[in-house]
């Protein structure tokens, strides 16, 4: 799994940047308040921290070993389970591996250390002694038992000596003690072995099933494999008919198995088909993956208002695709993710592009402002996928993933004026008539519904807001409150509450939400300055409580 990079202050930056060519998909996340250029944000370090570790994101974290110690200390559980976790001092001088002896931290360190020009803090005994972790075979690799590997080596360290059988060229250069009689012995090999305590068993990667879809499938490869002879941990990956990338059950085999699923232009000629490499199979030359696409929310703009699966899905993704300055919102982002910024009326051509993308193999995000639902990318994504009839864009898993709106992060910054039914609507008659946006102002006003209004005015459409005043004043008051927030949850958001009667079509620009309260909306003085507005859930007259 790709690592996380996690900075406290603003000096930690270039070192990161430094550790971050060491793991191109690393992303680097940095305090909000402290750091700038980060490519993620957080607002607090215990609890990303913590997150990050409970889904197995190795870390790597510029900070004293004894915070990183302290915050994850609650956390710890049995070894072996670890993801891999280190400290590195803020200006690059020392490294130390912390927890993950068995999920490759001591490579992670002294790759880490190589970059930096230091040594890395080894104190694993195995490794100090062998110069490898035995525990930890390289890419490609699996090994068998864990707990009979920890005995294993236990033995090597009390002065045994060994013999290795089959093809471990990764340990050629290793310190060990070799004896073509001794009695432990390092077996590597695809073939099914009832494990032994003198054996530490270590299986190349170099098998792959091409397989249909259906019922129990990962339980019938392998029973195919165990009469083949071959190990299921010998697996590599499923391979099957690029037709069928959405089948449900071809996706719950990969899982059960823990190997990746890849497509090609192929149809087993025979449910189950066994291939044997020579060597561990490279996956990116086998098939290839899933083609994904997720709809963003970016949310308002401040980066602690964006959802942890939005920010996962652009740490992970290839290629993102959106309005420009959404683009520059959702950044910064790798060398190695690509950026297609459009226009932000080319919302049909942008649709159909990221299928093009997805189709390919490639995880494409497609972003938007606030809620890729509401009046922005979701809606038209979606369309393009109604309007295709090639099967290719229909086997891309697509996804879209929420954000906070406008609508609410300035309902919420205003207090909760949007406390009880109300009604978002778009003022802008580009893609529906000005008769229709009358006409459903006027049922909305009549109906006592609290009201959102995007795309209030601009240059193009000078005149038009006015007008929608004028239909809200037939049915409220002047007094009705009236919530305008400017780029709330961007830099230099201003929120300021008049009234029905008091708005103007000059106090509000394209980048203004307009939220106008019911006939039940309230406000009173806030201690700090300014007025709380709410709109309470009763109506009529207030229950008793």
């Amino acid at each position: 799994m790709t690592p996380a990079i996690v900075i406290l202050g603003q000096g930690s930056l270039a070192t990161a940047r430094k550790i971050q060519q060491v793991f191109p998909g690393a992303s680097i996340h940095g305090l909000a308040t402290r750091v700038e250029g980060a490519d993620q944000s957080y607002s607090e370090f215990g609890a990303t921290l913590r997150q990050l570790y409970q889904l197995g994101t190795p870390l790597i974290a510029l900070c004293a070993a004894g915070i990183v110690i302290r915050t994850l200390a609650p956390l710890l559980l049995e070894k072996g389970e670890e993801p891999a976790v280190l400290a590195v001092a803020e200006d690059g001088s020392a490294v130390v591996p912390l927890l993950g002896g068995l999920g490759g931290v001591n490579v992670m360190a002294r790759d880490i250390a190589a970059a930096l020009g230091v040594s890395a803090a080894i104190t694993t005994s195995g490794e100090l002694r062998f110069g490898t972790c035995l525990l930890n075979p390289p890419a490609g690799y699996q090994l068998a038992d864990i707990e009979l590997g920890k005995r294993f080596v236990s033995d090597l360290l009390a002065g045994e000596s060994v013999r290795i059988e089959g093809a471990a060229p990764w340990l050629d250069q290793a310190n060990l003690p070799q004896d073509r009689q001794a009695r432990l012995a390092i077996h590597v090999g695809n073939a099914e072995r009832i494990p032994a305590a003198n054996e530490l068993l270590i299986y190349p990667r170099n098998v792959y099933v091409t397989c249909k879809p259906g019922g129990q499938l990962a339980e019938r490869v392998r029973t195919a494999l165990h009469e083949a002879g071959i190990a299921v941990q010998a697996l590599a990956c499923l391979l099957a008919s690029d037709l069928q990338m959405a089948d449900a059950s071809l996706h719950e085999a990969a899982l059960a198995l823990g190997v990746p699923l890849r497509f090609a232009q192929v149809m087993p000629v025979a449910d189950i088909s066994i291939t044997v490499a020579e060597q561990p199979l490279d996956l990116s030359q086998v098939g290839r993956p899933r083609g994904r696409l997720a709809v963003i929310g970016l949310g308002p703009g401040a980066a602690e208002l964006m959802v942890p699966a939005v920010k996962a899905e652009l740490a992970r993704c290839t290629d993102v695709l959106g309005y420009e300055t959404y683009v520059r919102m959702a950044g910064p982002f790798r060398d190695n993710q690509v950026q297609h910024c459009t226009d932000n009326r080319e919302e049909m051509q942008r649709a159909r592009h990221a299928f093009e993308l997805a189709a390919q193999g490639r995880s494409v995000v497609v972003v938007s402002s606030g809620d890729p639902g509401v009046f922005a990318m979701a809606a038209a994504v979606i369309e393009a996928l109604h309007e295709s009839s090639d099967p290719a864009w229909h086997q891309v898993d697509l996804e879209i993933l929420p954000g906070v709106s406008a609508s609410l992060a300035t309902a919420a910054q205003a207090g909760a004026p949007l406390g009880h039914d109300f009604c978002v609507m778009s003022l802008s008659d580009n893609l529906k008539p000005w008769s229709i946006i009358e006409k459903r102002l006027d049922l909305a006003s009549q109906a006592d519904l609290a009201l959102a209004f995007y795309n209030p005015i601009s240059r193009s459409r000078p005149w038009q807001l006015g007008r929608a005043l004028e239909i809200v004043a037939l049915h409220r008051k002047p007094e009705t409150p009236v919530v305008l927030g400017r780029d709330i949850g961007r830099p230099g958001q201003t929120l300021r509450v008049t009234t029905l009667g008091q708005l103007t079509p000059e106090q509000v620009d394209m980048r203004t939400m307009v939220l106008v309260g019911s006939s039940t909306t309230c406000t009173f003085p806030r201690a700090g300055g300014g007025e709380w507005v709410y709109t309470p859930r009763w109506y009529g007259e207030k229950p008793v409580s």
